[in-house]
């Protein structure tokens, strides 16, 4: 009977454990930027070692996607497609910006190794992801972003987030929001 006992209360208090962690991730959800707000201002070092700000891209759509980590599945994924799509991004005035707590020197590698045009920013210090509401996830000893996006028109304003990103067809939904989002005129 004390056997059961002792795995009962271990289990109550994994579950307490993992409802916790679920609570704590939905409310750093709840604090990402919403549509219609004026998108902060910021400035971060890209794999080519120059600062760039999101100040430089006004009177452009800005698809700003935060990624988890450099040379994982997803996120190669994600950037491919991202890539792949880069004539039609520039077709619609628009910039494409990835932002994760990498350094620079792991997106340059990053950027070589897969062909990767578009800017790719570091944040290792959270100051942006912070200031985006973006969750961060610890694994041990490493922290890593949500993958979420947000859609900013030339006028600065957030037009579009995606706090559940799914990589396979999201470059295709961004661009579909940036032809939407024109056409009612954000």
């Amino acid at each position: 009977m004390q056997r059961a006992g002792l795995w009962s209360m271990v289990l109550v208090a994994a579950l307490a454990v993992v409802g916790t962690a679920r609570m704590a991730m939905a409310a750093a959800a709840a604090g990402l930027l919403e549509t219609g707000t004026a998108a902060p201002n910021f400035t971060l070092p890209s794999q080519e070692d120059k600062q760039v700000s999101l100040s430089q891209y006004k009177g452009k759509w800005v698809v700003l996607y935060f990624y988890p980590k450099d040379q994982t599945q997803g996120c190669t994924i994600e950037a491919h497609n991202f890539q792949r799509d880069q004539a039609m991004y520039d077709k619609a005035n628009a910039a494409v910006l990835g932002v994760s707590l990498d350094t620079a020197d792991s997106h340059k590698a990053f950027c070589t190794k897969e062909n990767l045009t578009f800017k790719l920013l570091a944040d290792p210090e959270h100051k942006v992801v912070d200031e985006y509401g973006v969750p961060v996830v610890a694994a041990g000893p490493n922290h890593f972003a949500k993958r979420v996006t947000f859609l900013i028109s030339p006028k600065g304003k957030i037009v579009k987030v995606w706090p559940d990103v799914k990589v396979q067809n999201h470059s295709e939904e961004v661009l579909a929001a940036i032809t939407e989002a024109k056409t009612a005129k954000m």
